[in-house]
């Protein structure tokens, strides 16, 4: 069976395309290794240096999730460790992005801001991850219990997404 000059061209491009992103390391977002061969982390609760109780554990259980997820290991003793990932939650701002009226907030935007750094077994930083930042929307309801939950769904969804940007930065051999 003859291919078609189409056909041809179309398999041709699809071999070089495939020659071309092998050989130029082409690899997907946070499949590379950590800093300095480092193969477990310890992951410390996060300081919370802001007025929102809770924060802390939710991001730093995200974290922990995604390199597990990822097949990391995740030791509870730094002394053991050769790594400790540690940082703060340096602001979360809320604010409102549209109105109905005057005077009635239909949504708002929750945006929370890390600082982190990989510190190896000789206190020397690894990685430093200054402003690590994300946000997410949601619905202001009429009462205040509905509105808290969907405030709180909200920063659940932007921890998840800072916790895979915290991992592939990490993870990026750039």
């Amino acid at each position: 069976m003859a291919l078609n000059n189409k056909e041809l061209l179309a398999v041709t491009v699809s071999f070089l395309f495939c020659i071309i992103t092998a050989s130029c390391g082409y690899r997907f977002s946070g499949s590379g290794d950590l800093p300095s061969g480092v193969e477990s982390v310890c992951i410390k609760i996060l300081k919370n240096t802001t007025r929102e109780t809770g924060v802390e554990n939710i991001i730093t259980n995200d974290i922990i999730y995604e390199f597990t997820r990822n097949k990391r290991e995740v030791l509870t003793h730094s002394n053991k460790a050769d790594a400790v990932l540690a940082g703060k939650i340096k602001s979360i701002n809320i604010g409102t992005i549209s109105h109905r009226g005057e005077y009635t907030t239909l949504e708002r935007r929750v945006s929370v801001n890390l600082d982190l750094e990989l510190t190896g077994r000789d206190n020397n930083v690894l990685w430093l991850g200054k402003g690590v930042s994300d946000s997410a929307t949601y619905y202001v309801a009429d009462d205040k219990m509905t509105t808290e939950n969907n405030k709180h769904k909200a920063i659940e969804e932007l921890s998840k997404r800072l916790a895979e940007k915290v991992y592939n930065s990490l993870t990026d051999n750039f």
